[in-house]
């Protein structure tokens, strides 16, 4: 199965010799599913020809809020209509969520209540789960007909469920400790108030169920579910 990865930021230049740009760190979350994988970086304006160029979709992280003003953004909304009409199975991850949120007829706007860093536990119907975050905006009003799948206090719509059609999460599991460390130090001094950042470092450590939501992103894309 191909799956067809848009990518809409870029992760921090130092970073990329170790950790790899975004495609590649979801190609080693989603390793072992035997997948193939092909990005498109459309974040520079780089898109596929349509939704047949792969069997499935997934879309990264991004720097970028969704309602700024990007000549690349009006093309990947209507991209990701175009997605979900052909019936090929779309994820998701943070901005991904959130494009994919507004792009539906939903609402995305920057939190009142401030960033999340580092990681957060998140209620999901089989139980509580820790995944790495790091936002500021959130989905405001999810689309209709989707369905929650996880929330916690700071972030009603953390997960939501579009049956049959995607699958998207607001947290990052495709982050590890040693990513977000750097995130803390190269990203978010001078952006995240410093008591927050020192509550994500201090956390650093806790176990991680980056690994159940791999499982899910791979069973959306083979069956069309989560569970």
């Amino acid at each position: 199965m191909k799956i067809g990865i848009l990518q809409t930021g870029l992760a921090p230049e130092s970073l990329v010799a170790s950790s790899g740009e975004y495609p590649e760190m979801f190609a080693r979350l989603l390793d072992g599913n035997g997948f193939d994988f092909q990005a498109w970086r459309v974040v520079d304006g780089v898109f596929p020809e349509g939704p047949h160029e792969a069997d499935g979709w997934l879309i990264t992280g991004s720097k970028h809020g969704v309602y700024e003003d990007h000549d690349w953004l009006p093309p990947l909304e209507q991209l990701i209509r175009d997605i979900y009409a052909s019936g090929r199975p779309l994820v998701g991850v943070c901005f991904g969520h959130q494009i994919i949120a507004k792009a539906l007829g939903g609402r995305v706007e920057k939190f009142p209540g401030g960033w999340a860093v580092g990681p957060q536990s998140y209620a999901f119907p089989d139980g509580e789960k820790v995944v790495n975050a790091w936002h500021q905006d959130q989905v405001i009003t999810p689309p209709e007909g989707a369905e929650v799948v996880a929330s916690n206090d700071f972030c009603r719509y953390a997960a939501l469920l579009y049956p049959g059609h995607a699958y998207t999460v607001q947290p990052h599991p495709e982050f590890g400790d040693e990513f977000i460390s750097s995130l803390i130090d190269l990203r978010g001094k001078g952006v995240v108030p410093d008591d927050r950042l020192q509550a994500a470092r201090d956390a650093l450590g806790t176990p991680l169920d980056s690994r159940v939501l791999a499982d899910q992103f791979a069973r959306f894309f083979t069956e069309r579910r989560i569970s």
